[in-house]
Order: C-alpha cells, then sequence, then structure tokens
C-alpha cells in the first residue's frame, strides 16, 4: 500500500523561519496529488520533507502505515523527478535508467527487462543508446522519468517536471502524465505553480500559501467553491474578477452595491446584482447588511451578447473597453468598470473594440460574495 499520511507537519529553519505550518494530509493509495501555490509558499519543501531530503521539525509522516521520520530517503522507497532533470551527462539512456538499480545489485537480466520495459511505456525505446546532449527537453524528461519508474516505487515524486519545457511540450507531456499514472497505478505527489497543470491532472490539488495550506479539494470543487478570495484567485486563468461593493437589502433579498464616486451637484452612477435566494440565505451573509464586502465573478460569468443583456433582471453594468486579445475560440475583453480592472472571456464575434464603451451582464447565480477584512468566503 502506497497510502501517505502528514500530521501536523513543521518545517523551520536556523533563524526562526518557518517554511511550512501544520500540514496535515491523508493522500490514498494510487491517488495523484498536486501541490499547488505561489514561488515561496512551501510546496517543495513540503516534497522534500516527504523524499527524506529536508528533515521534518515537527509532526509524523507515515508512508504505507510506518513513520517514516528517521527512515533514510533510500528506504522510503520513494522516486524523485527533479525540475533539471539531473541526468548524467556521460552515460547513455540505457545507463542512466539502469544507474539506481545497479547501486541495489539487482541482477542484469532484471535491470535489462525493466528498462526495455520503462522506455517502451514512455516511447523511448530508439534513444537508449544516446547521450543526454543529443536529446531534446521532453525526451530528456522522460528519460528523469523512466530512472523513476525501473525502481517500482510505492511513491513518485515530481517537483515541477515540466517547467523547462515549451508550452505545447508541457501540453503534451501533462497527457502522458496523466496517462503514466492511470498504467503505473501508484501514488503521484506532484508540485507545481501552474494552477493549469493542477487543474487538469489532479485528482485532488492542495492549494499553499505562506506555508499554510489554504484549500485541499477536487479541481471542480476548488474551481467552484473557493474556501477564501487566495484560493479563488489562483484557480482559474484568467483569474476571477474582484470588486468592491457594499451589501444591501433589496426586495426582501440581498443586492450587492456599486457606486461610482459622486461629482459636485450629480447623483453617483449605482448598478446592482440581486443575489439569489440560495446565496441570499448563506449562513452568516446577513450580517453583513450595509458593509463593503468583495465580489468574485469569472471572467466566462459576464457576457456582452444581446441575449444575456435582453434576459438579464439584475446585474447589468457599463464598461470602458481597454483592450481585446482575439485567442481564436474566444476573445478576451479587458475592461473598467467605476475604476475596477475586470476581465471578460467572450465570443469571437464580439463587436467590442478598443477604446469604445460596452454593457456587460453579470450571472448572479455565478456570484461570489467574500468578506473584505479576512477575505474568507460567505458565499459561493
Amino acid at each position: 500500500m502506497s497510502n501517505l499520511s502528514l500530521r501536523g507537519i513543521y518545517k523551520r529553519y536556523a533563524g526562526g523561519v518557518t517554511a511550512v505550518t501544520d500540514f496535515n494530509l491523508e493522500i490514498a493509495d494510487k491517488e495523484f496529488i498536486i501541490l499547488v501555490g505561489p514561488s515561496g509558499c512551501g510546496k517543495s519543501t513540503t516534497l522534500r520533507m516527504i523524499a527524506g531530503l529536508e528533515e521534518i521539525s515537527d509532526g509524523e509522516l507515515y508512508i504505507g502505515g510506518e513513520l517514516m521520520n528517521n527512515v533514510a530517503p533510500k528506504d522510503r522507497d520513494i522516486a524523485m523527478v527533479f525540475q533539471s532533470y539531473a541526468l548524467y551527462p556521460h552515460m547513455t539512456v540505457f545507463e542512466n535508467m539502469a544507474f539506481g538499480l545497479k547501486l541495489r545489485k539487482v541482477p542484469k537480466d532484471e535491470i535489462k527487462s525493466r528498462v526495455e520495459e520503462a522506455a517502451r511505456i514512455l516511447d523511448i525505446s530508439h534513444l537508449l543508446d544516446r547521450k543526454p546532449k543529443a536529446l531534446s527537453g521532453g525526451q530528456r524528461q522522460r528519460v528523469a522519468l523512466g530512472r523513476a519508474i525501473v525502481r517500482e516505487p510505492k511513491v513518485f515524486l515530481l517537483d515541477e517536471p515540466l517547467s523547462n519545457l515549451d508550452a505545447k511540450l508541457r501540453a503534451q507531456m501533462r497527457t502522458e502524465l496523466s496517462k503514466l499514472h492511470q498504467r503505473l497505478g501508484t501514488t503521484f505527489i506532484y508540485v507545481t505553480h501552474d494552477q493549469v497543470e493542477a487543474m487538469t491532472m489532479g485528482d485532488r490539488i492542495v492549494v499553499m500559501k505562506d506555508g499554510f495550506v489554504q484549500q485541499v479539494d477536487t479541481p471542480q470543487n476548488l474551481y467552484e467553491s473557493p474556501y477564501n478570495m487566495f484560493v479563488a484567485g489562483f484557480i482559474g486563468s484568467p483569474q476571477m474578477n474582484f470588486i468592491n461593493g457594499v451589501l444591501v437589502e433589496k426586495d426582501g433579498g440581498l443586492a450587492l452595491e456599486f457606486a461610482a464616486p459622486a461629482k459636485e451637484g450629480e447623483e453617483p452612477a449605482r448598478y446592482q446584482v440581486a443575489l439569489p435566494q440560495r446565496k441570499a440565505e448563506a449562513e452568516g451573509i446577513r450580517e453583513y447588511i450595509g458593509k463593503e464586502v468583495v465580489m468574485g465573478i469569472r471572467p466566462e460569468d459576464l457576457y456582452d451578447d444581446e441575449q444575456h443583456l435582453a434576459e438579464a433582471a439584475t446585474g447589468v453594468i457599463d464598461c470602458k473597453v481597454e483592450v481585446t486579445e482575439m485567442m481564436g475560440a474566444e476573445t478576451y475583453l479587458y475592461l473598467n468598470f467605476l475604476g475596477n480592472n475586470l476581465t471578460a472571456r467572450v465570443d469571437p464575434k464580439t463587436t467590442a473594440r478598443t477604446g469604445g464603451e460596452i454593457r456587460i451582464a453579470i450571472d448572479p447565480e455565478k456570484v461570489h460574495v467574500f468578506d473584505k477584512e479576512t477575505e474568507r468566503t460567505l458565499c459561493n
């Protein structure tokens, strides 16, 4: 069994710096777990503690039910794939993949069969006699994976393995890694700062910030029900839009109100988005009536087409178009609304043009509301 249990894990460095704080996570056998977050959030440190390359300052790490805190890296039955590939330049691909098995004094026949099988899985059989300098970045990455596969470990640890590849190859390797995980039936723990990788590959995602776990959930739940503004803004591309507004009572329900700064002698422009009943009944949200809150809305939930504008009973706003980006299958509009920068992902047939004015309909069903002070989610 290759299940892992991290219980109250801390990493403290000399000088009082705490890189990871109270990390708790249960990882099931054969699960694909992604650790994601900005640079310096503690995700690679956590991976290195699992590998035994960093000492755990506090807490307990179990692999397959066995306490691993004081077990040497070579005895943990794990394999790690690094960002830099870490291949021996003077060895052939075969020798690189076989090196760890030779150190373990595995019989030659078994080494040969394991390396050839891994090479077949990774489609690098034709490269076994080459040296790393004769390989492309994607081929080197496959060799690094092959070196891990031949060891048949309980757990694979992957530390940003695709970050050195170009965009097209990254997309291809994401698919290959997902297939590889299914084929091997082994636990994968994968570190990345790229939320697209996290969303497309993981069974569950651990979102980290400043050494703390912010939320652990499936990709879909993270996207639809973020626990706080950090998770909401980090997961999704382009990221969620945030607008400061005031929560007000309206017709027995609740609405978010946005007002432009008042000019002398003029009534300020006011816009409202009425909250659907289930959002207006969220626990504790009525305590915020009359207070400033933050509305979150994803770019794909802003519409500029006539049908949505005609059907919208609430949440129609006037924006200035600052930039348009044609992406082929869709267009991104970068908008200004009452001094707030918004991004809308709309149909490529949009008539919006840079410098023009445009009306946008907000989908009230997709609105998120956050506490402005704590940034905690009030309703999704």
